[in-house]
Parts: structure tokens; C-alpha cells; sequence
């Protein structure tokens, strides 16, 4: 029987260049998560490494894994060992030049699912088209015992289609596993314009959907290789939020390890939907438009 108050836990911590020291802080916080009763864990994107796409280098290939893998099994023990659903990041290698940003859902020892990022950036910074190929597995939630999970990626998080076909497709909750900060030589008034922008899109998915949500980010800064001087703050802040896009938990932007607890309340979508009833509302017959890249001309014109 799925729960009706979700015990759920988001994991933000900085990220060092050893992989076996990031996958020890990984494990010692979701035991703590465990232990202040976790029923579900969202890592941050891309855990176990620094976040090497600030630069095109083929030797970061070397980083990719198979699903299942290594990264897969050690959650999956964890997820038994807890009983709970861990949902975790990682950067897969499908085949000898195919990789993708892949997120992978471990339900009580079990590989539920995974999902492939849709949307892959390609920005200062940011280099991810470099790495990583378009997921072809479609906004497709997975079932695991704590309810049907709508798994996003990142730069996913700006695009309401994914978050609304997700909700089409019987997601109860959003998740956001996320690697995104500031550039340094922004000033103060442009970073509180970008963090303040992050969240209201993402409660914005909540609103639209009447889901619950969680987004979970990494923190602290990491160099560019090659030039101490650059790189990018990740800026933390990790969030839940409710189907009303009310803030239910937030983390800081402290470069340290944070557990954030929060009880999800997985009824409220039902009461919500009644006195909102968004998906009742929707014009289906006259969306077409939207599976155009821009629309050129006027109505009139075509």
C-alpha cells in the first residue's frame, strides 16, 4: 500500500574529484536519511564526479557506465538494505560513442526504471551536447512502491512539456535531480534574478499540474579545468514544494553536506485537481501548433 505522507529526503553536498569520496558522503547522507525515516531519497544530478561538462575533453567519456552497473548496484544494496527508493544520477554508456544523462530509480533493491534527459544544453559552462545524446525513452514515469515517480533532468526543469506529459502519463510527483549555479563574474542582483527564476518555473510545474515536487541540487564551487579563476558556484538551494507551488522545505546555497526532510502529503493532488481541474480544461484540439519549433506568420497565413 502506498503511503499518504511520503517521508521523502534531498540530498545537496559538494562534489570532489574523487569518485569513491563523493560516493562515501553520498552514502553516509542517505543513511542519515534513512534514519530520520526516509521513505524516498533524490540525489543530486551527477553525484559521484565533479560536473565535468564545463569543458569538452574525450577522456571524461571514461566516466560513463552501464545500466545496470556499478552505480546502479551500490544503490541498489543501499535501497534494500534501508528499504527505501533511491533515485540517483548517473552518466551512462549505452555503446562505444552513445552516452547518455541517465537517471535511475532503485526501489527496495529493485532497478525500477530509468530515465534519459530529453533536453541536453549546450551553454557557457555547460558543454552537454558534447557528451551527452538526446533520451529516446520518452517522459515516461516509474512505478515503485512509494508511487508513480515523473523523473526530469536538469535543464528539463525549464520546459513545461515535460513536466505536463509527465502529469498526462499518471506521475504523482516531479523530481529534479540538478547541477546548475552561478558564473562568478555575475553580480549579485543577476544571480538573485537567476536562482529566483529557477524556482518559480519549477512551482510553476507544480501549480499547472497540481503535483508535488522535488529538485534536488549540487553546491559549492568547482574550477574550470585549466583555469582556477572560472567556473561555477552551484548554487544549492534545494526544494519541495506542494501541487500549489507552496515551498515546503528549502536547503541553502552553504558549500556542505545537506539532508532536507520533508513530508509530502500525496492526497492533496486529488483535492486540488477538484477546485482546479487543469486537465479537464485543456484544449486539446487546438494545440497543434505546439509541435512546431516557431510559428511563422499568422493563423491567418497558413
Amino acid at each position: 500500500m502506498k503511503p499518504a505522507i511520503l517521508h521523502t529526503a534531498l540530498i545537496q553536498h559538494p562534489c570532489e574529484a574523487d569518485p569513491a569520496a563523493n560516493r562515501a558522503t553520498t552514502a553516509d547522507a542517505i543513511r542519515k536519511a534513512a534514519s530520520r525515516g526516509a521513505q524516498l531519497v533524490l540525489l543530486q544530478e551527477l553525484h559521484a564526479t565533479p560536473y565535468f561538462c564545463q569543458v569538452e575533453d574525450t577522456a571524461n567519456f571514461d566516466l560513463a557506465e552501464p545500466v545496470p552497473g556499478p552505480t546502479t548496484d551500490w544503490l541498489a544494496e543501499l535501497a534494500a538494505e534501508l528499504k527505501l527508493v533511491i533515485v540517483g544520477s548517473l552518466f551512462e554508456r549505452r555503446d562505444a560513442g552513445l552516452y547518455h544523462n541517465t537517471t535511475v530509480v532503485l526501489d527496495h533493491g529493485r532497478l525500477a526504471g530509468r530515465y534519459r534527459k530529453m533536453h541536453i544544453p549546450d551553454d557557457p559552462g555547460y558543454h552537454e551536447k558534447f557528451y551527452f545524446t538526446p533520451g529516446d525513452l520518452g517522459f515516461a514515469p516509474v512505478d515503485t512502491s512509494v508511487g508513480r515517480l515523473g523523473v526530469l533532468v536538469c535543464w528539463d526543469q525549464w520546459f513545461p512539456e515535460a513536466a505536463r506529459l509527465m502529469s498526462l502519463a499518471g506521475a504523482q510527483l516531479l523530481l529534479y535531480p540538478t547541477a546548475i549555479g552561478w558564473d562568478p563574474a555575475d553580480d549579485a542582483d543577476e544571480k538573485a534574478r537567476q536562482l529566483e527564476a529557477w524556482v518559480t518555473v519549477q512551482r510553476g510545474h507544480a501549480v499547472a499540474n497540481a503535483l508535488p515536487l522535488l529538485a534536488c541540487n549540487r553546491c559549492g564551487f568547482e574550477a574550470r579545468p585549466g583555469d582556477d579563476a572560472a567556473g561555477i558556484a552551484f548554487w544549492g538551494n534545494s526544494f519541495a514544494c506542494g501541487p500549489q507551488g507552496e515551498v515546503l522545505a528549502r536547503a541553502d546555497d552553504a558549500p556542505r553536506t545537506t539532508v532536507l526532510s520533508c513530508d509530502i502529503d500525496m492526497a492533496r493532488s486529488e483535492a486540488v485537481r477538484r477546485i482546479w481541474p487543469f486537465l479537464r480544461d485543456r484544449r486539446i484540439d487546438a494545440y497543434e501548433d505546439l509541435l512546431l519549433r516557431y510559428r511563422d506568420g499568422t493563423a491567418d497565413e497558413k
